[in-house]
C-alpha cells in the first residue's frame, strides 16, 4: 500500500485535503454509527449479523414481505428520528466551501442531505421513500408507517434491537398475523425505495457518478469497507485513472492495496475539525 510521508493521522488528512480541492467522496455505514445506526461489518470486513434481505426473497411471497415490514415498522421508530452527526456536517461544510465534486453515498438514511449536503447521489436509494413495484408510485415512508401501525396495533408494544437497514431484530414472532398495506393507486406491492442485494443500481445514478469522477482530482472514502461492488467499482476506476485515494475507516477495506492514505479513526473523530 502506498502511503504519504510519516505524519500523524490528523496532519496527513489535512495535507491530503489541502492538496486535492475537488474530491469525489464515497461514504458507507461507518459514517452513520455516531448517529445511532448500526453498521454491517466488523473490523475484518465480516458480517456482524445475517446479510440483508435480497430482492428475490422480498418478492418471493407475502410471508417474506410481512417479515420485512413488521421488522421495519418497529425499526422505523428509531431510524426515522436519527440526526446527522459531526462527520455528516463536516462533509456538508466542505461541499459549501467548494471542495467536493460529488458525494456518493452507499447509505439509505438521508443524513447527508439532512446535514446540508446538496450534490449527493444516493447510490442505493432512500429508506424514507416507498415505491410501488407495479405502478412506480412513490410515497413518504412516514405515510406507510402510519398505515402499518393502523393495520397492526397489537404490534406497537414490541421492542427489538435496531438493525442497520432501518428494521429491527424480531425473533420468535408469528409474522403471518402481520398485515401489509398495498399501493393505494393500483393495489401493487410496496417496497422501500432502496436497492436490495440482487437488484441493480439505476443506470442514471451510476452515469452521474462516472461523470463527476472524471472531474475530480482525488477520492475520499469515509466509513466504508467497500466490500459491496457497487461502491468498490468507483475506487477501482479512481485507481486506474491515477487519482490519490484516502480512506477513513476502522478496520480492513477491500481496497487497502489501492489506498494512498488510510486513517484508522472513527469518521466523527477524523472529520470533526472540518465541521
Amino acid at each position: 500500500m502506498n502511503t504519504l510521508p510519516a505524519l500523524d493521522d490528523d496532519d496527513s488528512l489535512r495535507a491530503f485535503l489541502q492538496m486535492h480541492p475537488r474530491l469525489f467522496v464515497v461514504t458507507g455505514a461507518g459514517i452513520s454509527t455516531d448517529s445511532g445506526i448500526p453498521d454491517y461489518r466488523d473490523v475484518q470486513g465480516a458480517w456482524k449479523r445475517s446479510p440483508p434481505m435480497t430482492l428475490q426473497m422480498f418478492m418471493s411471497g407475502p410471508p417474506a414481505r410481512a417479515r420485512y415490514w413488521a421488522r421495519g415498522m418497529i425499526g422505523w421508530r428509531h431510524f426515522g428520528s436519527v440526526q446527522p452527526n459531526v462527520a455528516h456536517r463536516a462533509l456538508a461544510a466542505m461541499e459549501h466551501a467548494g471542495r467536493i465534486e460529488l458525494l456518493l453515498t452507499q447509505n439509505v438514511d438521508g443524513l447527508h442531505e439532512a446535514a446540508g449536503s446538496l450534490n449527493v447521489v444516493d447510490l442505493h436509494g432512500r429508506l424514507d421513500r416507498v415505491r410501488c413495484m407495479q405502478c412506480g408510485d412513490i410515497t413518504r415512508r412516514d405515510t406507510t408507517q402510519a398505515r402499518l401501525e393502523a393495520a397492526n396495533p397489537d404490534w406497537l408494544s414490541l421492542h427489538a434491537r435496531i438493525a442497520p437497514d432501518g428494521d429491527a431484530d424480531l425473533d420468535g414472532v408469528d409474522f403471518s398475523r402481520f398485515e401489509v398495506p398495498e399501493c393505494t393507486v393500483c393495489g401493487g406491492i410496496l417496497k422501500p425505495d432502496v436497492v436490495y442485494f440482487g437488484e441493480n443500481v439505476p443506470r442514471a445514478r451510476v452515469d452521474t457518478a462516472w461523470a463527476h469522477l472524471g472531474r475530480a482530482d482525488a477520492m475520499l472514502v469515509v466509513g466504508s469497507s467497500l466490500m459491496v461492488y457497487s461502491g468498490y467499482r468507483f475506487v477501482l476506476e479512481a485507481s486506474r485513472r491515477g487519482l490519490p485515494i484516502a480512506s477513513i475507516n476502522l478496520g480492513v477495506t477491500r481496497a487497502d492495496a489501492l489506498i494512498t492514505l488510510k486513517i484508522e479513526q472513527s469518521c466523527a473523530e477524523a472529520l470533526a475539525p472540518y465541521a
